[in-house]
């Protein structure tokens, strides 16, 4: 019995159990994803379901319909061996943890241009500033360009969110995206001086477009 109770029949990764933990599903709901995920035909077979979970076949309806009602899964016909069968696709669940996992990853980066531009000013931001900063953001400015421009601001000595913007905004007439695009743009503007130093350019006296 012991071995019996030991041995591991089902296998799903710590990532999936987090993400889908963070979806609040009950448990019925979370035992027929862990299910799924491990047939590789994935079938409806109610039958099955009930043998080797032990569900009541009407908390494992309600379970797929309420799936199926908030779009993480969904039935696809498929062929399989020779027979038409309605299988389940996880590919709305999987989107919907990616979706999740991406904004997470977007609001850890934000969190970081704050902590480094508080960090920087030795104090904490005004709601004025989170403001800017959030606009620069909202308007497509990158993490990498609004910390670069940071650091322009810091070498020269200016701890100062309008000349940040003012620096924030010549590269945007520029088109810059990345820093490797400030960097580019620098060596192509004196090719006699490719070893001059990022924060030794004027950018607020360059008309250059």
């Amino acid at each position: 019995m012991k071995e019996l109770l030991n041995s591991k029949q089902f296998v799903i990764s710590d990532i999936l159990i987090k993400e889908l933990l963070k979806l609040k599903l009950s448990l019925p709901e979370f035992l027929l994803i862990l299910y799924f995920v491990n047939e590789d035909n994935k079938i409806f077979d109610i039958d099955d379901i009930q043998n080797k979970l032990g569900m009541r076949e009407e908390d494992i309806l309600e379970a797929f319909n309420n799936l199926t009602t908030k779009q993480l899964i969904n039935l696809e016909t498929k062929e399989i061996n020779g027979q038409i069968n309605e299988t389940i696709s996880l590919e709305g669940i999987f989107n919907s943890i990616s979706s999740y996992i991406t904004e997470e990853e977007s609001k850890k980066q934000q969190s970081n241009v704050f902590d480094m531009i508080e960090t920087e000013f030795s104090r904490s931001l005004s709601p004025i500033e989170y403001e800017i900063v959030n606009a620069w953001l909202a308007s497509g400015v990158s993490e990498e360009l609004i910390i670069g421009a940071l650091k322009e601001a810091i070498y020269n000595g200016v701890k100062n969110f309008r000349y940040i913007d003012k620096i924030i905004y010549e590269w945007g007439k520029k088109g810059f995206k990345t820093m490797d695009d400030v960097k580019a743009h620098l060596k192509n503007r004196d090719k006699k001086e490719e070893t001059k130093e990022l924060f030794d350019y004027d950018w607020l006296d360059d008309d250059e477009v």
